[in-house]
């Protein structure tokens, strides 16, 4: 079962004379573009032949045309790339031009195209030839770059790690907007991301242990989705690693080239054999549905995803007898001839159906009064028809800004976590890390300013420190005789002699401190820019001579004494005569 069911054809005509469409696109503008032969055709929603363009080569019937934005479309045919101007249909300037031209295969295929792809953002044709390798073009036509399987860098070989002889690109070259990646698999079942401006391999992941035949996907939720179709399985991987995020069993497929369909919600969806839709969440979570009796009906062709982003366009087709043979790991499904299809528009988030129709039934009478009918026409081909005119859709069409805002909007960023186990595990080597980090920073600190002093070089520490200690204890001495003085003077009357001892007390004492704030200094010592006066006002004046601008610490007291006043020199403090000392404080 590798080709879908033909349905509808010329009446009365024979099998030979109905021309066959291939492949289709849908286009932007709502037209459906197919090749048959040698002729590109663009057919209306409804099914009517909007132009036909002769493009004297044979398309290649397994390559659908591809939108390369700026109304072009490109077409591989003969071995070559055709570029279709749209917007010279119907003028004089030719509408198609070969664009790339390649050598034919040689006589072990070697050298046909498997597969194209077009980046609209950067305006590059990606090509990969088999057995040559991925070319990278402008839309001019002129060689970007080329990338082999193979990468030999710092010694290490990368890519055909298994067999370097035999292995090559074999598979479509598929663009991943959200990422700049293209993703390509080799011969020996090695997926490749690479970059899109330039040939580097982001990651190389070794998928032949599930099979060397697989499709990829992008999704737009930061997964990639490959299915191996022999083993009926679906992967998603990480778009970043390569590494497999989950896996899920699906259904036997009807081809090695069947792919899902990636909805805005970020579900991907694909078809079986056993008659079931088989959708997974972003999370891997499975819902399985069937309009019909899944045991009579089978599901061949990928479902079509509509102009809103949400509902998927599915064909179901009932068979009048279905046999499945389970061999090893594998499951083949056998069929007898399709009755009917039912088609129905789905959306898989929710499980709506929004609409659901049998056909043959209106549908083809509809479909047989326009130019279809001088077509065979298979599920692939309504399918497309049904997603272009929205069958049976209710929901709003997203427009080209609302596709390119949401292309990745379901991408996540991805924490990468550093540390693996026990929270407070990690909680408690933090702090750890942290106290060993402000120590270290504590100890550099301390290095770093007593090595800059000049003068400890070639000095003894330790003498450096004890003469530093020597100097701290002379300023504790010198600090309790000031502030003893300090106070006597404040209560009693005291002589010129005490006072002046007084001020030398205090300049001994900020020498000391100069001494170890500089000389003597480890960084952590600090002194004002000018010491204040703490000696006593007499007549607005310090005891020195010096003004009061400073404001000693006795504020503007004045003190006047006899001239026949007796002094003590022995105790520097004469108690003042009755009568004769008089305080006063402003």
């Amino acid at each position: 079962m590798g080709r879908p069911f033909e349905f509808l054809r010329t009446e009365g005509s024979s099998r030979k004379f109905s021309r066959r469409l291939w492949k289709p696109l849908i286009g932007n503008n709502g037209r459906i573009y197919a090749c048959s032969e040698k002729d590109l055709f663009a057919f209306e929603s409804n099914g009517s032949i909007a132009w036909t363009i002769h493009l004297n080569h044979t398309c290649n019937a397994d390559m659908a045309p591809v939108y390369g934005g700026r109304e072009k479309i490109y077409v591989a045919a003969e071995n070559r790339i055709l570029q279709i101007n749209l917007l010279n249909n119907g003028t004089i300037q030719p509408a198609s031009e070969v664009l790339l031209s390649f050598q034919p295969p040689d006589k072990e295929g070697r050298g046909e195209i498997i597969g194209i792809s077009v980046s609209t953002l950067s305006s590059s044709v990606f090509v990969n030839i088999e057995g040559r390798g991925l070319f990278a073009y402008t839309t001019r036509g002129q060689l970007l770059w080329s990338a082999g399987p193979v990468l030999n860098q710092f010694g290490y070989r990368q890519g055909c790690r298994k067999n370097e002889t035999d292995c090559y690109f074999n598979s479509v070259p598929v663009l991943d907007q959200c990422e700049a990646s293209i993703y390509i698999s080799n011969t020996d079942g090695e997926l490749y991301s690479l970059s899109i401006r330039s040939p580097h391999f982001k990651w190389i992941q070794d998928l032949s242990s599930f099979d060397k035949v697989f499709t990829v996907t992008p999704g737009n939720n930061g997964h990639l989705y490959v299915v191996v179709p022999v083993r009926a399985l679906l992967l998603a991987l990480d778009v970043l690693t390569g590494n497999v995020l989950w896996q899920g069993s699906i259904g036997p497929l009807s081809s090695a080239d069947s792919s899902p369909v990636i909805d805005s919600n970020g579900w991907v969806s694909i078809g079986s054999l056993d008659g079931f839709l088989y959708s997974f969440s972003p999370d891997g979570v499975l819902k399985k549905f069937s309009k019909a009796r899944a045991s009579d009906s089978v599901i061949q062709v990928s479902p079509v995803l509509d102009c809103s982003g949400y509902a998927l366009y599915i064909s179901q087709t009932e068979m009048e007898g279905k046999i499945s043979h389970i061999i090893g790991e594998y499951t083949y499904v056998s069929a007898l001839k399709p009755k009917s299809i039912i088609f129905t528009l789905f959306v898989p988030a929710t499980g709506s159906i929004y609409w659901s129709e049998t056909y043959p039934g209106e549908l083809s009478s509809s479909l047989s009064s326009m130019d279809l009918h001088h077509f065979v026409l298979d599920e692939r081909i309504l399918l497309a028809f049904f997603a272009a005119s929205r069958t049976g859709n209710k929901l709003a069409c997203r427009s080209r800004r609302q596709k390119l805002i949401s292309t990745c909007s379901q991408a996540r960023p991805k924490l990468l976590r550093l540390y693996t186990g026990s929270e407070r595990a990690i909680f408690l080597f933090l702090l750890f890390e942290s106290a060993i980090l402000m120590v270290l920073a504590g100890l550099v600190r301390f290095c770093c300013v007593f090595w800059r002093k000049k003068k400890l070089q070639g000095q003894n520490l330790g003498s450096f420190l004890d003469k530093r200690r020597s100097l701290q204890l002379k300023k504790k001495s010198f600090n309790r005789t000031i502030t003893d003085l300090q106070s006597k003077a404040g209560e009693e009357a005291v002589d010129s002699k005490v006072l002046d001892k007084l001020d030398d007390l205090v300049r001994e004492r900020e020498g000391i401190e100069r001494k170890l704030s500089t000389t003597y200094s480890l960084g952590r010592d600090e002194t004002s820019s000018r010491s204040r006066s703490l000696l006593p006002l007499v007549e607005g004046k310090n005891a020195d001579g010096s003004s009061d601008e400073d404001g000693g610490i006795f504020g503007r007291a004045i003190i006047r004494r006899s001239p026949l006043e007796p002094t003590s020199s022995s105790s520097g403090i004469q108690k003042a005569m009755d009568g004769n000392e008089n305080v006063h404080g402003s």
